[in-house]
C-alpha cells in the first residue's frame, strides 16, 4: 500500500464567532474571580455576601474545570504534558480507523445501502434541481459544492484514480461484450438506424479512393507489361478502374436497393446473429477485449479520462452556476422536467442507481474505507486539530459558560444546606 505523506490541509483563520465566545467565557470567569474577592471582603459584615461568595467560588471551579476539559480535547492545557490531554492529536490515527469502520458498518454494507436507497427518490430530486437550480440552491447548495470540492482535493488523486481505473476495468471484464454488440446491432438494423452508418462508410470509401488514386495508378503501372506502358494503355486501364469504382460508390450511395448495399446489410444481419450465438466469435471478441484492457495505451487513456472527469467535477463544484448556463443549462432543465413527470424513467434511474450503489458498496466498500482512513492519517495534525476546533469550538465555549453558571448554582445550593444545618 502506498505510504501517505503528512500533507497539511489549507489553514483557516479562527472564525469571529469562536473568538467572541472565547472572550465571553474568559470574561465570565474573570468576573467570577472579581465577584469572589468582593464577596469575600463583604462577608464578615453582611451575611448575604456568603451566598455570593459561594456562587462565585463554585462558578470559578466549574469554569476552570470545563476550560481544562475543552482545552484538553485539542492541546495540552498551559502547554503541560498532562496525561490524557491533547486527545484529538494523540488519537488522530485511531479516529481515522474508527471513522472508517463507522462508515463501513453504517453506510457501506450492501444490506444497509439497499435499505437506505429504497426510500430515496433521487431521480425526482435531481429533476427538481435541474429544472430550477436557482430555487434549489442557496446555502445548502453552496455548502454542498464547497464540501464536494474539498473532498475531491483532499483525497489522494492517484489512489482514487487507481480505484476508478480498477472499477472500470473490472466492470468491462465482467460484461460479455459480443452479445451486447449483437443485440445493439440487431436492434439498429430492425429500426433502420444502420442506414446512416452504411452511408457514412460509402462516403468514407469515396474519400479514401479520391485521396489514393495515385497508388492505384502506380500499382497498375507496375503490373503492366512493357507494351502496355509503351502504348499508354496502363493509364487508360487505371482511369477506367478508378472511374468504375467511383461510379460503383455513387450508385451505392444513391440506390438503397443496390445489390452490393443489400449484401452489406445481409452481412450486418449475419454478424449481429453470430455475435449472439457463435461461441467461437464471442471468444475472439472476449480475447480482443482482454488484450485491449491490458494494453498500456488503453490504460493511459483511462487515466486521462479520469483526470479530465476529476477536473470537470472540480470546476462544477467550484462554480455550479456555469454548469447550468447556456445551451447545456437549457438541456439540463428539459431533462429535469422529464424526470419529474415521466415516472417510468424516474423508476428506471432510481433502480439503476440503487443497484449501482449496492454493487459499489459490495465490491469497493473496504477500499473506500481504507481510502478515507489513510487520507485522514495523512493530514497534518496541527491543521486538522485547528479545523476541528474552528468547527465545534463555539459550542464548546458554551459548555464553559454553562459550567461556570451551573457550578455557581451548585455552590449556592451547598452553601444554603450548610447554613440551614
Amino acid at each position: 500500500m502506498k505510504s501517505f505523506v503528512r500533507a497539511p490541509l489549507a489553514s483557516e483563520p479562527v472564525p469571529p464567532a469562536l473568538r467572541r465566545m472565547r472572550r465571553i467565557a474568559a470574561g465570565l470567569l474573570v468576573a467570577m474571580a472579581l465577584l469572589f474577592l468582593a464577596a469575600r471582603a463583604l462577608e464578615p459584615h453582611h451575611g448575604w455576601a456568603g451566598f455570593v461568595r459561594a456562587f462565585a467560588e463554585a462558578a470559578m471551579v466549574g469554569g476552570l474545570a470545563d476550560w481544562f476539559a475543552v482545552t484538553a480535547l485539542f492541546r495540552h492545557p498551559l502547554g503541560l504534558p498532562i496525561p490524557h490531554t491533547a486527545i484529538v492529536p494523540r488519537n488522530k490515527d485511531r479516529i481515522a480507523d474508527t471513522l472508517g469502520q463507522f462508515l463501513r458498518d453504517n453506510f457501506l454494507t450492501a444490506r444497509v445501502v439497499a435499505r437506505r436507497m429504497q426510500r430515496l427518490d433521487l431521480a425526482s430530486a435531481a429533476g427538481r434541481w435541474l429544472a430550477d437550480p436557482e430555487r434549489s440552491s442557496g446555502r445548502i447548495g453552496a455548502g454542498a459544492s464547497r464540501l464536494a470540492a474539498d473532498a475531491l482535493e483532499s483525497l489522494d488523486p492517484e489512489r482514487l484514480g487507481g480505484m476508478a481505473k480498477t472499477a472500470i476495468a473490472g466492470r468491462l471484464r465482467a460484461i460479455e461484450l459480443a452479445p451486447l454488440f449483437g443485440q445493439a446491432l440487431g436492434a439498429a438494423i430492425a429500426n433502420g438506424r444502420h442506414k446512416p452508418l452504411l452511408d457514412g462508410m460509402i462516403r468514407w470509401a469515396a474519400r479514401v479512393l479520391a485521396g489514393n488514386e495515385h497508388l492505384i495508378r502506380a500499382m497498375v503501372h507496375e503490373r503492366s507489361g512493357s507494351l502496355m506502358r509503351w502504348t499508354g494503355l496502363d493509364e487508360t486501364v487505371s482511369n477506367k478502374l478508378i472511374d468504375g469504382l467511383h461510379k460503383l460508390l455513387d450508385d451505392m450511395a444513391e440506390d438503397p436497393r443496390h445489390s452490393l448495399r443489400l449484401r452489406a446489410e445481409d452481412g450486418l444481419v449475419t454478424l449481429a446473429e453470430r455475435l449472439q450465438t457463435d461461441a467461437e466469435l464471442r471468444a475472439r471478441v472476449e480475447s480482443f477485449k482482454e488484450e485491449m484492457l491490458e494494453n498500456q495505451a488503453f490504460q493511459r487513456w483511462i487515466d486521462g479520462l479520469w483526470e479530465q472527469s476529476r477536473a470537470a467535477m472540480l470546476r462544477a463544484a467550484r462554480d455550479p452556476e456555469r454548469v447550468t448556463a447556456g445551451r447545456l443549462g437549457e438541456a439540463l432543465k428539459q431533462f429535469g422536467d422529464t424526470l419529474q413527470h415521466d415516472r417510468r424513467l424516474a423508476d428506471t434511474i432510481n433502480r439503476f442507481v440503487r443497484r449501482a450503489a449496492v454493487g459499489i458498496a459490495a465490491d469497493y466498500g473496504d477500499s473506500i474505507v481504507r481510502l478515507v482512513s489513510d487520507t485522514i492519517r495523512g493530514w497534518d495534525t496541527e491543521t486538522l486539530t485547528a479545523r476541528l476546533e474552528n468547527t465545534v469550538g463555539r459550542d464548546l465555549q458554551y459548555i464553559r459558560i454553562n459550567g461556570t453558571l451551573v457550578g455557581g448554582l451548585v455552590g449556592v445550593a451547598i452553601h444554603t444546606v450548610d447554613v440551614l444545618l
